[in-house]
């Protein structure tokens, strides 16, 4: 008899998922006595030797080279996570990949500490190795403690990665996770890249693998109670002072309430068919961007439109500041006519591209100000500069638009 239907669901998940990554590090050995062909497109399970709901562990895995490929897992103790280091554990020896684990204590709940050795605890009776904890100091940001505990989880990981030499880092988002990204974007009216969600690979060099994004949220908690693995809920995700809570408990229910069953299926559906979109969008962005990039020589000597004029005559740098930035490279400059031209999906694109590459927070950059950025071409009226989050500015020169980091002064 094969294993409970919830735990194949996410053993084929990660099996698929480390397929790929033994793809892209071909040297990977096989374990002693194992085949490992293609997960099939059905989830059909092979029959295990081991009890249906033993989860691996340390007895069950031959010893694999040090030179294998090391795949971690990102574990926070909670019922996604664990059933992701329990499927890693499973499938990894069998593929001739080493498995390990971090867990990641970000101090903002009384014994945290305690509760990143119980999770380096149950990944080593799991049968991962290495497995560490990592302590992070969340700041206080402008953006939120959701978005400031995220960025110092991320980094705590790229650091252990690297330092372990990890082919890959997997993280245990699942498909409800997605559903509520999508809608959380939607809110903010952030366009098409924001409604595509997380990617199932991301990261440098494709380090964060999400084998989990097609698998629900009941699937890995059942999983995790058919293999009797202890999980921790974490009461910020039932806090309805986080965003993402409120999504969860109170917004996508109300709309499963008001449209029925199938909300989430559709939300991460939309996911991957914006994400299609936008990766095509992103595509013809970059065949096009460098048609419309100027040097930054082409600014010396040039006179300034009007309105440019006048804002220089109130203590505006104008074109020298703008070439002196563009010499400094936190500047970009475009030529007007050929953006004009452009579809305005495509030309909005480039926009925030540049706004970006001159020091705008991508975090901080809404749609808003790309939108004012572009009425600088679509209706231009001599309008004064636009401002744009981390002080870079927005201004029309003649058949220029100048994109450029503010003076520190």
């Amino acid at each position: 008899m094969g294993p409970h239907p919830a735990v194949a669901a996410i053993r084929l998940a990660v099996r698929r998922t480390l397929h790929e990554v033994r793809d892209a590090h071909p040297t990977a050995p096989a374990a002693p006595g194992t085949r490992s062909p293609r997960p099939p497109a059905a989830p059909a399970i092979p029959p295990s030797p081991l009890p249906a709901s033993a989860p691996t562990g340390p007895a069950q895995q031959a010893p694999l080279p040090a030179a294998a490929p090391l795949v971690l897992v990102a574990c926070s103790g909670g019922a996604d996570s664990m059933a992701l280091a329990s499927a890693l554990a499973f499938e990894a020896p069998r593929l001739g990949l080493r498995a390990g684990g971090v867990t990641v204590d970000h101090g903002l709940q009384p014994g945290s500490a305690e509760r990143a050795r119980d999770v380096v605890e149950r990944l080593t009776a799991l049968g991962l190795a290495p497995v560490e904890s990592v302590s992070v100091q969340v700041p206080r940001t402008r953006t939120g403690p959701e978005a400031a505990a995220r960025d110092a989880r991320y980094r705590a990981l790229d650091e252990v990665a690297e330092r372990h030499g990890a082919a890959a880092v997997l993280l245990g988002h699942t498909r409800d996770d997605q559903a509520e990204t999508v809608l959380l974007g939607l809110a903010r009216g952030s366009g098409t890249r924001s409604l595509s969600g997380m990617a199932a690979v991301s990261g440098p060099g494709g380090r964060y693998r999400r084998p989990f994004l097609a698998v629900d949220r009941q699937s890995t908690r059942k999983a995790c109670m058919v293999q009797s693995l202890p999980v921790w809920d974490d009461p910020h995700n039932a806090d309805p002072a986080y965003t993402r809570s409120r999504v969860r408990h109170e917004a996508l229910p109300a709309l499963e309430k008001a449209l029925g069953k199938g909300v989430v299926e559709a939300l991460a559906r939309t996911a991957q068919l914006s994400r299609d979109d936008a990766d095509a969008l992103d595509a013809w962005t970059d065949d096009v961007e460098r048609t419309v990039l100027e040097g930054a020589e082409g600014l010396r000597g040039a006179e300034p439109a009007e309105g440019v004029r006048g804002a220089a005559g109130a203590g505006h740098p104008g074109v020298a500041g703008a070439a002196g930035a563009c010499a400094s490279g936190r500047c970009r400059v475009l030529d007007a006519a050929r953006l004009t031209q452009l579809p305005p999906a495509v030309r909005r694109r480039v926009l925030r591209r540049a706004a970006i590459e001159a020091g705008a927070p991508a975090g901080s950059l809404f749609a808003r100000h790309i939108e004012e950025v572009d009425r600088l071409l679509t209706a231009w009226r001599g309008q004064r500069p636009i401002n744009l989050p981390g002080r870079v500015e927005a201004a029309r020169q003649g058949g220029r638009l100048v994109i450029r980091h503010g003076s520190p002064n």
